[in-house]
């Protein structure tokens, strides 16, 4: 029995994918158990004493502040989770209604029988369908915070606030990760080689941004901030 170029896809998919999903699992790791080695772990620290400082000047023009940059947040993340959307509903349409497939040419080195297209589609569909989820909770997240932070007078605990944001920031990021998901599977359609290179370069330069090198800064507490301007 010989090697035919339709297995290539049984051994340069799985082999990507497990590249891809071994690469997140220890990101994971990382993010869980030494935070600050990571680029969310950063931004999370960084995020903290944000809302530390809004909450300790709490006045009218702080507030509009702080409501305008998580509302900026929300409108990228609307954005995206519109493109997802309109994106798999394109592809549920394309999947309904399409006989004749661009992708089935044999110039395309791999596995081109209909089942394994339509494989392929189903995969993108759930890669933009997820991403589509995850920015609809970090929307969620998002609002919620700014309810916590416009509260008239508000005694808010810290750590409400932190949290919102906090979890509005990771659900972000796993939209962007099913993004990135879905990149690998579009490069699928154009062949496994494609798609496991794209998969290998992606793991890279995702580790050149998620790794965090810069020391973190510790910001001064709040509170002695509050009482020396108050000493004055």
């Amino acid at each position: 029995m010989f090697f035919q170029k339709e297995d290539l896809d049984l051994v340069l998919v799985p082999a990507g994918l497990l590249f891809m999903f071994s690469y997140h699992l220890f990101l994971l790791y990382r993010y869980l158990n030494h935070p600050h080695t990571t680029a969310l772990g950063f931004e999370n620290h960084n995020k903290r004493a944000w809302v530390e400082r809004i909450l300790l000047n709490y006045d009218k023009d702080t507030i509009t502040v702080a409501v305008n940059v998580i509302t900026s947040n929300i409108t990228a993340a609307t954005v995206l989770s519109t493109i997802s959307i309109t994106l798999s509903s394109l592809i549920g349409a394309w999947l309904g209604g399409s006989s004749n497939n661009v992708f089935e040419s044999s110039l395309i080195y791999g596995d081109t029988r209909a089942p394994t297209i339509s494989l392929k589609y189903i995969s993108l569909l759930v890669c933009f369908l997820l991403a589509f989820s995850c920015f609809v909770q970090s929307i969620r997240h998002f609002v919620h915070a700014n309810y916590l932070i416009s509260i008239p007078e508000s005694d808010t605990p810290l750590q409400f606030v932190q949290t919102a944001v906090i979890r509005g920031g990771e659900f972000w990021s796993l939209g962007l990760r099913a993004l990135y998901f879905a990149l690998i599977m579009l490069l699928w359609f154009f062949g496994p080689i494609p798609m496991c290179v794209s998969s290998i370069a992606m793991v890279i330069v995702l580790h050149h941004l998620d790794i965090n090198r810069t020391p973190l800064h510790h910001f001064s507490s709040p509170w002695s901030l509050k009482n020396g301007k108050m000493g004055r």
